[in-house]
């Protein structure tokens, strides 16, 4: 009976972990990285990645609704907050993985601008247009109406704004031209070659942009992943990627 004991213990010890398909759900301003990492974390382990992307309002949303995602990175804390409420976080596993700036772009190279209270940012815009993601819903959007109010320039700006879905949808009305100017992350604004940054808002111009990140699920694999994302290899691609690292 001992040996047989022993003999199970060894075999189980032996299996192979079994391989897990890992839905992430995360913020569009993180499709160029997490891109990349897919690929790494396939390599590395036994799991698969499942990307999904969207403004983190849509996906928290979308999570509140019973959509079968395993893990979440919001582009800030509020949408997070709205879940963890709904005790639909997984305990202890909450953390803030990213940090990131906000930029003003345009499709045409430009003098610098100096975004100080105060600047005619209605001026530099003219009469072109600009754009941002849901200024009342998407995160960055959020910290965009935030930044124009602190200079000054939101009422004005305000009836001129072209709203999009996420930031990276205004990022390409930006790249394709039909938008000349737009607000989005620093992140965003280098993986596009067709933009120019023009400006960096002041960090104490908006709340600080921070992506937390939870599981929803708890498996072998939601904690391979969450391992992996604070790894010496995801924080190589965050860091190419322009992102700030927080939690070193």
């Amino acid at each position: 009976m001992r040996l047989l004991r022993l003999i199970l213990i060894l075999t189980f010890a032996a299996a192979p972990l079994r391989a897990e398909q890992v839905t992430l759900f995360a913020a569009a301003s993180l499709k160029t990285a997490l891109d990349e990492l897919a690929g790494e974390f396939a390599r590395d382990s036994p799991h698969q990645l499942r990307l999904v992307y969207a403004g983190s309002s849509i996906l928290a949303r979308q999570i509140e609704q019973g959509a079968p995602a395993d893990a979440f990175i919001s582009a800030n804390p509020g949408w997070m907050d709205v879940l963890a409420a709904q005790g639909r976080l997984v305990p202890g596993t909450r953390r803030d993985l990213l940090g990131n700036r906000l930029v003003l772009i345009g499709h045409q190279p430009g003098a610098p601008v100096d975004l100080v209270p105060g600047v005619d940012l209605a001026g530099v815009i003219g009469d072109d247009r600009l754009t941002t993601a849901l200024v009342d819903g998407v995160p960055a959007g959020i910290y965009a109406r935030a930044a124009l109010e602190h200079l000054g320039a939101w009422e004005v700006l305000a009836p001129r704004l072209v709203q999009m879905d996420n930031v990276r949808a205004a990022l390409a009305l930006v790249a394709l031209g039909a938008a000349d100017f737009g607000i989005v992350y620093a992140t965003d604004a280098a993986a596009e070659p067709r933009v120019h940054v023009l400006a960096t808002f002041p960090e104490a111009s908006h709340p600080p942009i921070r992506y937390p990140l939870a599981a929803l699920r708890d498996s072998a694999g939601t904690r391979a992943l969450l391992t992996y994302l604070e790894g010496r290899a995801a924080r190589a691609i965050f860091t190419r990627g322009g992102f700030q690292l927080l939690g070193e």
